[in-house]
């Protein structure tokens, strides 16, 4: 009953931190400590096993990506960046959608993309206001918004936790990963946007005008008149990350600089070049919250673990009666149902233990990279599940916006479903055709 214990203990948690997100940490902790609790006294475990099958690895690389990309933040470059996009697009809606979507798609798969909505989102509901926009304009343009930054955190092994769970864990390597999920990404963002671009056409309710367009374009120049790139900033932090995506791809695993070191050393070279402003970050921007959050989840894994609970749901999978690939079907599908509940930190975690039971059988890199593009499929499912979602609602209701005849502008749940449903579908079906072609 242990196992069943553990499970049911784990489940409860995540789900009250779900229902509650105010919440949150304090619920992941404590549970996180009745879980040892129970796989201490029943399954014979103990509190220092448990600890040092933390992956303390990936907590580091979370840290010092975070560090990096705070450094960035400190030059302007993300804003500057999101005034220049929408004057290339010369503020034409349907143009706008598709260019921040991608740009999204590209800046999330190399830093923090909370962080870069953080900057990018208040120049585009300024383009949002001074356009007039509809609600159907802004439901799809900003779900889609979101999807691309899921999308472009899957792509690479260090955009978001998933792929950096993976790196750190040393399940596949940082070139191996990059090379299967970057291309089944960029596939199932295209697919996303010929769909909404083609069926949906979001813009065809928008009145663009030249003159409107003129019109956002000086707004955004006036709002923003005297920044600059910051380039005491930009430097060091571009230069770090530059120099860690190198030694990613190119230093072999022998040479003892394992993921997570090089990335220690490329944040440290960036605070100290960075100056003031970087022991700043060091002192008050780390995400606290997010580690310990993190760490709550990876003690309760563990002591799940310890009290063979993944163990024993791999060897229920293994005994289905179906055949090979309609198991790892049933896998990946489960897996994105359960992100889409629980968000992808809690599915990837406790996943990842039942995935390498598969890849014993299968090619490991298959079943990983299938795996990270189920739970981003399941991470744009719901705007809960998405992990800028409550950062976007937020923020579009703080702007206030209205639509031409007055109506006030939302971004809840159920205004983010339908483009959700439409991304899950279509990242799903990328995520099983890939992995199934390649049994």
């Amino acid at each position: 009953m242990t196992p069943l214990a553990l499970g049911a203990l784990l489940v409860l948690t995540v789900t009250l931190q779900a229902v509650l997100p105010a919440r949150r940490l304090t619920i992941v902790l404590a549970g996180a400590a009745v879980s040892c609790l129970v796989a201490t006294r029943a399954a014979g475990a103990s509190t220092a096993r448990i600890l040092a099958a933390v992956p303390w690895d990936v907590l580091v690389m979370l840290v010092g990506l975070g560090a990096v990309t705070e450094v960035l933040v400190a030059s302007e470059v993300f804003s500057i960046a999101a005034v220049r996009v929408t004057r290339w697009t010369r503020a034409t809606p349907r143009v706008v959608a598709l260019a921040f979507a991608v740009c999204m798609y590209a800046v999330s798969g190399l830093v923090n993309n909370l962080t870069a909505l953080l900057l990018v989102l208040p120049v585009l509901l300024v383009v949002f206001r001074v356009l007039g926009v509809t609600q159907r304009y802004l439901r799809w343009t900003l779900g889609v918004l979101l999807t691309a930054c899921n999308l472009g955190g899957a792509a690479t092994p260090i955009g978001d936790f998933p792929a950096i769970l993976l790196l750190g864990r040393g399940a596949m390597s940082f070139s191996a990963y990059l090379l299967r999920a970057a291309p089944l990404t960029a596939i199932a963002l295209i697919g996303l946007l010929a769909v909404v671009d083609a069926l949906v056409r979001p813009a065809r309710d928008v009145g663009g005008s030249p003159l409107t367009a003129a019109l956002t374009i000086d707004t955004l120049a006036a709002l923003h008149r005297g920044l600059r790139v910051r380039r005491r900033y930009l430097l060091p932090g571009a230069l770090a990350l530059a120099a860690m995506l190198i030694a990613w791809v190119a230093v072999p695993a022998s040479s003892g600089l394992s993921p997570e070191l090089i990335c220690w050393l490329g944040a440290s070279a960036a605070l100290l070049g960075a100056g003031s402003v970087g022991e700043s970050i060091a002192r008050s921007k780390v995400d606290i919250e997010a580690t310990l959050f993190l760490l709550g989840l990876f003690v309760m894994v563990g002591a799940a673990r310890e009290g063979g609970l993944f163990h024993g749901a791999a060897r229920g999978l293994a005994a289905l009666p179906l055949t090979a690939h309609a198991r790892v079907a049933v896998f990946l599908v489960g897996a994105a149902l359960i992100t889409g509940v629980f968000s992808a930190g809690p599915g990837m975690a406790a996943l990842l233990d039942v995935a390498a039971e598969l890849a014993r059988v299968h090619p490991p890199a298959t079943i990983y990279t299938g795996l990270a593009l189920s739970v981003c499929a399941g991470s744009s499912l719901f705007l809960t599940a998405a992990t800028a979602g409550p950062l976007t609602q937020a923020l579009v209701e703080r702007a206030a916006l209205r639509a031409p005849d007055g109506t006030p502008l939302r971004f809840g749940f159920l205004d983010f479903a339908p483009v959700g449903l439409l991304s899950f579908v279509i990242i799903l079906a990328v995520a099983l055709a890939s992995t199934l072609s390649a049994l």
